[in-house]
């Protein structure tokens, strides 16, 4: 689990060099990451084959890949801007996905190639353990590179091109391949997330390249924060880890993360990442004494509210699930009663709609309320701010 973690961070750092400092959406960085895994499985079994090559270094295959085909496709994908460009990416990403299948001498067709972790200097890699301290040596030097590459002047003229590309232009650089460098990057990386997947699994397949991975990324990277450097590590980590722990508890994990994301965007578009730092920026300013309360009633309310929208979700799937479906055919035309959260529930009686009503109202009311008290004291923080003091008058 920990290891997934530290793949789909370096994962969503790769695209947000993108999306956060270059301000160019891709809706398909899954075909770099699925030619990533590739690489490195076909250099795993090379070196299964007495190729003496070192393990801890298979990872550069895939970067190798990675930065040629990135190269190859950004030269295309550039060609455009804003949703067009967003188009060709995933239009590039579909192109691997139906091809993958047919090309089996690369890609192995629609089962996919394998191999296994070969020992290197002693370590045997036979354990997760030593996949997570590779895994974590590999995301601790490309995620400092990625750090270090954003103090260089050219990661100053890649936020300039997302705050204002015409002037970068007047300023006689090249938008275009600068553009070009940034994606060749960036796919580069991710094909390096992509070969650390494919030594975690010792298997890939043509999902790989499939659009819910690409969508993965966007996700995680928005609702951690694209506009601060580790907002998107906060993302990945929490999708990743809310996936391992809730995926094995419901089925409806997936509804559950959509409306994680829908909430982030309507409430918090600077994502979590965003949130903190802007409290962290004004945490001498503020009355931690007054804002704390409040901050814990709103969280009350939130908890209330999703225990509310758990309860009708849950109900929903059993009802209408195909266990359920087959106790009513056993039980004639009566609504037989349902096990859910270690209680019997009645769909007909009164609990079962009073109880999710009455935890949504009560949690929206408090949160409600709480919310307006902590914006009247961010907007009277605000207002002492931007207040200047009126100095008398002096004669002359």
């Amino acid at each position: 689990m920990l290891a997934n973690v530290l793949i789909a961070s370096l994962f969503a750092l790769a695209f947000n060099l993108l999306i956060g400092q270059a301000g160019l959406l891709s809706f398909g960085h899954a075909a770099y990451f699925g030619v990533g895994a590739f690489a490195a499985l076909h250099l795993m079994r090379a070196i299964e084959g007495g190729l003496p090559f070192p393990t801890p270094l298979v990872p550069l295959a895939g970067a190798a890949i990675g930065l040629l085909i990135g190269l190859i496709a950004g030269y295309f994908t550039t060609m455009r801007s804003g949703v067009y460009f967003a188009l060709v990416t995933l239009a590039v990403a579909e192109l691997f996905h139906s091809l993958a299948p047919q090309l089996q001498g690369f890609f192995g067709g629609e089962s996919g190639i394998s191999s296994m972790r070969m020992p290197w200097n002693g370590i045997i890699f036979g354990s997760m353990l030593e996949v997570y301290y590779l895994t974590l040596a590999w995301v601790l030097i490309c995620g400092l590179g990625l750090w270090a590459y954003t103090r260089t002047p050219f990661g100053r003229l890649t936020l300039a091109l997302r705050d204002n590309e015409q002037r970068v232009c007047f300023l006689g650089y090249s938008a275009r391949t600068a553009k070009v460098i940034i994606f060749t990057v960036s796919a580069m990386l991710t094909a390096v997330a992509g070969s650390l997947q494919a030594i975690s699994n010792e298997t890939a397949n043509y999902s790989l390249f499939a659009s819910g991975v690409s969508a993965q990324v966007v996700l995680q990277t928005f609702v951690g924060g694209s506009t601060v450097f580790f907002g998107p590590v906060i993302g990945a980590a929490a999708f990743t880890l809310f996936s391992f722990l809730v995926s094995d508890v419901t089925r409806s994990w997936v509804f559950y993360q959509g409306l994680i994301f829908v909430l982030v965007m309507l409430y918090a578009p600077t994502g979590i990442g965003g949130v903190l730092q802007h409290h962290i920026r004004n945490r001498r300013q503020l009355d931690w004494s007054q804002l704390s309360g409040h901050y814990l009633l709103a969280l009350a309310g939130g908890l209330l509210i999703a225990a509310g929208v758990v309860l009708v979700t849950e109900t929903v799937a059993v009802v209408f699930g195909e266990e359920y479906a087959m106790m009513r055919r056993n039980a004639g035309a009566s609504l037989p009663s349902y096990e859910l959260f270690g209680f019997s529930w009645n769909p007909t009686g009164i609990v079962t709609s009073l109880l999710p009503a009455a935890l949504l109202l009560g949690g929206g009311t408090i949160l409600t309320r709480a919310r307006r008290r902590i914006s009247t004291i961010w907007d009277s923080k605000a207002k002492a701010m931007t207040r200047t003091p009126t100095l008398p008058c002096q004669e002359v």
